[in-house]
């Protein structure tokens, strides 16, 4: 999910504690706590500063989004919480190590992926299920607030409900994307589903032999053929991944590719991305130079 969907995560994690016996020192813990946890597993975006070897892809959601640190991560805010705030609780680890756990474990559901498993396995977790910006997660979290504002008395009852509901969102969201998988996975070579936008709709990647099929499809409309992209599969790698190190990460990060190879530039790139004739996901070089 974008870091503004999991700020909002956090506070809706913040808005499911009662804080009516709590003191001004305990609530700003909490509430520290939930937004940092829910936000701490992105701190990999600074490896970018230090990365010279074009492995910044891989790191992004890499080790700092496994299953095996969040528990790490949360020790981090209660140490925090008890320098700050002076407030030693138990329940905030386990409030922390909820937090953290929520964010790796969505990014599980977004096209791009997690190394969830780090540093056990290298393998790029993603179900590509649910979209990176979800409007329906966030109008769930805006009803929520609204009406913890209406009655204050019952504000934790209408955010844990909201959880109730995004938990929901996502099994749907889920279940049907699998149905749609396993109506293409027989009949290509590699299949990858990227969530659109508009629920229950999604995109389909198919790759056979040298051509890449992108369908439109969902369980109420008719499928729709996109593009059809032909991989160049006798391009010379080795050449592109020793002048692009970026190349042979994206090459490994990514389910599958399209190869390029024309008489410009040779290069590579994520069909899951490809919008507008192009994927943002494009690493290259230019044979003249």
């Amino acid at each position: 999910m974008d870091s503004i969907t999991h700020t909002l995560f956090g506070l809706t994690l913040y808005g499911t504690v009662d804080k009516k016996h709590l003191d001004l020192r305990h609530k700003r813990a909490y509430l520290v706590t939930a937004i940092g946890a829910s936000l701490i597993p992105d701190i990999d975006v600074l490896s970018r500063f230090w990365d010279t070897e074009g492995m910044y892809q891989m790191w992004h959601r890499g080790i700092t989004h496994s299953i095996f640190l969040t528990p790490l991560w949360a020790l981090l805010f209660s140490i925090l919480c008890l320098l700050l705030f002076k407030v030693k609780d138990k329940k905030l680890f386990f409030f922390g190590w909820l937090a953290v756990t929520i964010h790796n474990t969505s990014d599980l559901f977004n096209a791009w992926g997690t190394g969830y498993l780090e540093p056990f396995s290298s393998l790029r977790i993603t179900f590509g299920t649910v979209p990176i910006v979800d409007v329906v997660v966030w109008i769930i979290m805006g009803l929520a607030y609204f009406f913890s504002k209406r009655k204050r008395g019952k504000s934790p009852f209408y955010f844990r409900i909201a959880w109730m509901f995004i938990i929901l969102h996502f099994m749907v969201q889920t279940i049907q994307g699998i149905f749609i998988y396993n109506q293409y996975d027989k009949n290509y070579d590699h299949v990858a589903l990227s969530a659109g936008f508009i629920p229950w709709t999604y995109s389909v990647v198919a790759k056979k032999e040298d051509t890449v099929t992108i369908f439109s499809d969902s369980l109420f409309h008719k499928t729709k053929e996109q593009h059809v992209l032909h991989s160049s599969e006798g391009a010379d790698l080795d050449m592109l991944f020793d002048k692009r190190p970026e190349a042979k990460t994206l090459y490994e990060w990514a389910p599958f590719v399209v190869l390029v190879d024309d008489n410009d530039r040779i290069g590579l790139y994520d069909p899951r991305f490809y919008r507008n004739g192009q994927s943002f996901l494009f690493e290259y070089i230019e044979k003249n130079n």
